[in-house]
């Protein structure tokens, strides 16, 4: 016994010393990680010159819902003349004047703004070497708001803002302006900050953990901060019910592509955390970045085109200038997330900001369908095209807080080309919203179906597209409010080739197929007799062989059609399709191609080519002998191009059929299949559209081939074979 107590002593006088140590080493963490917080909120906008001035470009918002454009003006210089306005206009009470605190809207709720002032403020405040506002005035000038809002305690209808959205605005506020805080006030920021709680799933879950953690930096408390940066992190994962799928596509609000929205979100929250971080022992580590880099490589940077997000993309966010905005947000995010030093991530960085703000052209090309998103991208190196479905797996969008009040159509086959990337840009107030461009719907000045419970789903499970990589065939067969068709679209180097069959309903309400409805860019020409005719107003044209052009953009109508062209003003309004924006009445220029299928259709067919980046002539000498169509019905939709010795079927029960001379192919099993005809041999690509089977069987000339299917999270995605 007398031999352990030396041993004991020495143990009693190291362990206070390593306690020590630890809680010091803690204490320095936090520090750090404060540091690296107050050094973004301050200075994250001087890191790449070039985005900053693609920031600067951006046309300020009066109305702001969405998060991450109130994110990317935290970015920019503070505007001098709006602070001083600030500090000039206050009521003794600590509001402002010219916010409603009354508002009731749950999108866009005005007295959110009041807390982005205060956040505005004391970023000036404690910018080093700003001695002109870093004042009493300025200072006595946030204690007043502040003051204003711990008395008023403001309650919103939209639980997301007293629990994310406040949080974590105010929160970014207390860190900077914490030494300036009374006693007081610090015990009524905590308040503020216990408003939310770890919980919910996917992104929110990351949100209302990172405010959390503001609160643990707040009070000082490394174990919370910890507890906080272990439930953001461990949302870095695939193959859960909401957040990154394994096709690299982003779900929540249930099996929804979400990517404009939450997932954008996502990947700027784990980016502003990957640089909280750095430094600490809390860094995320290779798997976990390895996860975020190919969320962007294998998601986002599919869906951007020369600096705008496909409009399939936004889901039901579609805000002033969103398809900028959230350009620059995924920019953002991948810088933030290069500065983690690993070699990919890095790699990643340099091809978004090049691809979308500094080259003029576009080096990744390829096709891409996100299985588990029902959603195709096909990129060419001048153009881009995109196609949004649903099915009974998939919901197609959603209305949530008055956005998205008219998008009961956006997920129905929604189709999209690019050159340029604004051709859709703010459209919205000028759409027939029952013609977006790809959707076959009713014609009808009813009001919209509400998009609840399962009505954004489309009632097929038969919905998906085969891709080589390079081409692709896309297919849907749409049963969605009595009214059910066989759509299909076929994508090369060239040229965007859309069939429909079975088209029909019960309805007395006439039927259209919309091929596109965009902006104005210049006349919507039509061919007659080798003469190019500018359409001017509505004007209707019947047969087949019509030919139209439209800024870079050529259309052909390859069978008889009913078909009707528009060129005209219109005039519309933000609020009416999303609720956060205030009446007011916008004008603007379209064009619009669509076809007529008439009332109670029971058999109703089309196929239109659309060629993007083209010219007038080139889409007056398209010779139509490049493609045949086999096939066109509700058995078997197939296509041969016999130059390329390519051919795409897409069939929806067991069939024979004859590809070209000397290639019979029969499909024992229903789906979608790529054929190649090579030096090498013949080879097959296929998708199992419904996501059910195990096993496919083809026969290529009297040889027969059963495969395996991929199964579970991989279901319905393309497998090859010789």
């Amino acid at each position: 016994m007398r031999n352990c107590l030396p041993i004991i002593a020495f143990l009693l006088m190291i362990l206070p010393l390593r306690a020590e140590n630890e809680t010091q080493s803690q204490s320095d963490e936090l520090n750090r990680i404060k540091q690296n917080y107050t050094q973004y909120l301050l200075f994250a906008n001087a890191e790449s010159p070039t985005l900053f001035q693609a920031l600067k470009k951006m046309k300020p918002e009066n109305e702001i819902s969405d998060q991450a454009v109130v994110e990317l003006h935290q970015f920019l210089p503070s505007d001098l003349k709006k602070t001083n306005d600030y500090v000039q206009a206050i009521n003794p009470d600590g509001s402002w004047p010219d916010i409603n605190y009354q508002d009731s809207k749950r999108s866009g709720w005005e007295p959110k703004i009041h807390a982005e002032r205060i956040l505005e403020l004391t970023r000036l405040y404690a910018t080093p070497g700003n001695d002109f506002y870093h004042s009493e005035k300025i200072a006595a000038t946030i204690h007043q708001a502040l003051n204003f809002w711990f008395t008023k305690k403001l309650v919103c209808l939209n639980w997301w803002y007293n629990e994310i959205g406040i949080p974590k605005t105010m929160g970014s506020a207390f860190i900077l302006f914490e030494d300036q805080l009374t006693q007081e006030e610090k015990m009524e920021a905590i308040r503020v900050m216990n408003q939310c709680q770890f919980g919910r799933t996917g992104q929110n879950k990351v949100w209302q953990a990172g405010n959390v953690l503001t609160r643990a930096l707040f009070e000082n408390n490394y174990t919370l901060a910890k507890e906080a940066r272990d439930n953001i992190f461990s949302e870095i994962v695939t193959n859960q019910p909401e957040g990154i799928k394994n096709d690299w596509s982003f779900h929540q609000h249930g099996p929804q592509q979400q990517f404009g929205n939450y997932g954008l979100s996502f990947i700027s929250s784990m980016s502003f955390y990957s640089e909280l971080f750095v430094g600490t022992t809390l860094a995320l580590d290779q798997k976990q970045l390895s996860i975020l880099n190919s969320f962007l490589e294998g998601g986002y940077r599919w869906i951007l085109w020369h600096g705008y997000m496909d409009i399939n993309g936004l889901d039901r966010q579609l805000f002033h200038n969103a398809q900028i905005h959230k350009t620059l947000t995924v920019a953002y995010s991948a810088q933030g997330l290069a500065k983690s030093g690993q070699p990919t991530c890095l790699k990643t960085n340099e091809n978004i900001l090049n691809e979308n703000f500094t080259s003029a052209k576009n080096t990744f090309t390829g096709h891409k369908h996100f299985w588990e998103s029902d959603q195709t991208i096909h990129r060419r190196p001048e153009w881009m095209a995109s196609v949004k479905m649903a099915s009974s797996r998939v919901i197609g969008t959603e209305l949530v807080n008055e956005d998205n009040l008219k998008g009961f159509y956006m997920g129905d086959g929604a189709t999209y080309t690019y050159e340029k990337g604004n051709e859709y840009l703010n459209v919205f107030p000028f759409w027939d919203w029952r013609k977006i461009p790809g959707v076959t719907a009713y014609e009808s000045n009813l009001p919209f179906p509400q998009l609840k419970g399962n009505n954004p789903r489309n009632k097929s499970t038969f919905v998906g597209g085969v891709t080589d990589g390079k081409w692709g065939m896309t297919a849907m067969e749409l049963n969605r409010d009595g009214l059910k068709a066989h759509k299909v679209w076929v994508f090369t180097d060239h040229f965007v080739l859309c069939l429909g069959a079975g088209i029909q309903t019960d309805s007395n309400l006439v039927v259209t197929t919309a091929m596109d409805q965009r902006l104005k860019k210049q006349d919507l020409l039509q061919l007659d007799k080798n003469k190019w005719n500018a359409i001017k107003g509505r004007q209707t044209f019947n047969g087949k062989n019509q030919r139209f052009f439209h800024d870079q953009t050529g259309y052909i109508v390859l069978k008889n059609a009913k078909i009707t062209a528009i060129s005209e003003r219109r005039a519309g309004q933000w609020v009416d399709f999303m609720g956060m924006y205030k009446p007011e009445k916008v004008e603007g220029e379209i064009i619009s191609l669509h076809l007529d299928h008439g009332t109670r259709p029971k058999d109703a067919t089309y196929e239109y080519l659309i060629l993007p980046a083209s010219d007038k002539e080139s889409t007056a000498a398209f010779d139509l002998s490049a493609l045949k169509i086999l096939c066109n019905d509700t058995t078997t939709q197939a296509v041969a191009l016999p130059k390329e010795k390519v051919y795409f079927v897409t069939t929806y029960r067991p069939v024979s059929i004859k590809l070209a001379s000397g290639l019979d192919f029969s499909a024992g099993t229903a789906g979608i299949y790529l054929i190649r005809e090579t030096g090498e041999g013949n080879k097959i690509w296929y998708t199992d559209p419904t996501h059910s089977l195990s096993q496919a069987s083809v026969t290529l000339n009297g040889k027969s081939r059963t495969i395996d299917l991929p199964t579970g999270d991989e279901k319905g995605k393309s497998v090859s074979f010789q």
